[in-house]
């Protein structure tokens, strides 16, 4: 049976890969942009199979009118994609507070809206799969990418604990950590572009051509294929909570996590001490 799709950030990116995946093999699909423009192509070639509906994740409103809207088009809604986000880059120093402040309420609150609008309807009919977009970076940190990593960090949370919370009513979840993809560039700011500080920091500005290299440096993954393997995991009985999208950071993520747990072993007097046992 065909399942029925709402995907938000649906311009561009992976987003929009998926949704031409979905479209591509029969299912219906509520897009979402900040321009329907940008979907014009979408409903041209697939017709009443697409609703393309315009919405900005940040707005509360709007996200439940269109979540509403959709349920009520289609008459159900079986995959809900968190998709839309971006990446800001800067030092801590150097973040401005309207930056912090736009990052999280994209890449945060716009996905907690779309979930606190879809949930009930999902609830209501027993079934559906939460789809969360988030990244490496919601697994490791590095310089410059504070503001980022706060929010993926955020969303993974977010998702687990709504993982635990929805699988009475026979929801499931699944988050997606992509690593680098070859989709074209929008809001994502230029690793190199200079901060707000008056004066310039050289170290901050070795961590942005450090950064630059680096991601560079990693294979970027194809988005199309990327889609149809969120195909499969959406078709599945039993899909994971958490899957790793692409290559180039599995080992450095292995790394991370060792070097979590050696920290938490050797630091155990530490951890005794706090609680009091100091006899052990």
């Amino acid at each position: 049976m065909s399942k029925i799709w709402f995907v938000t950030g649906s311009s561009r990116g992976l987003g929009r890969n998926v949704v031409e995946a979905a479209l591509s093999r029969g299912d219906k699909v509520a897009a979402t942009a900040r321009s329907t423009a940008s979907l014009d192509v979408l409903a041209a070639t697939y017709g009443d199979a697409v609703l393309p509906l315009k919405m900005d994740v940040t707005d509360k409103a709007a996200v439940f009118a269109s979540v509403k809207r959709a349920k009520e088009h289609f008459g159900r809604l079986d995959v809900i994609v968190n998709n839309a986000g971006y990446a800001q880059v800067g030092a801590i120093e150097e973040l401005s507070e309207q930056e912090l402040r736009d990052q999280l309420e994209t890449n945060v609150f716009g996905a907690v809206w779309v979930i606190q609008a879809a949930l009930p309807y999902l609830r209501e009919q027993g079934s559906g799969h939460f789809i969360q977009l988030s990244s490496v970076a919601g697994l490791i940190a590095m310089p410059l990418g504070a503001a980022y990593h706060i929010s993926k960090w955020g969303v993974e949370a977010l998702n687990e604990t709504l993982a635990h919370e929805v699988a009475e009513f026979g929801i499931k979840v699944t988050v997606i950590e992509p690593a680098g993809f070859a989709t074209r560039k929008g809001k994502n700011p230029d690793p190199l572009a200079n901060g707000h500080m008056a004066q310039t920091k050289p170290v901050y500005d070795g961590l942005r051509r450090r950064l630059a290299e680096m991601t560079g440096s990693k294979p970027a993954g194809d988005p199309a294929a990327a889609a149809q393997t969120l195909l499969k995991i959406v078709d599945s009985d039993n899909p994971p909570l958490r899957v790793l999208f692409g290559q180039g950071f599995h080992q450095m993520i292995e790394q991370v996590y060792a070097d979590r747990l050696k920290t938490w072993a050797d630091g155990q007097h530490l951890s005794l001490a706090a609680h009091g046992n100091l006899d052990q």
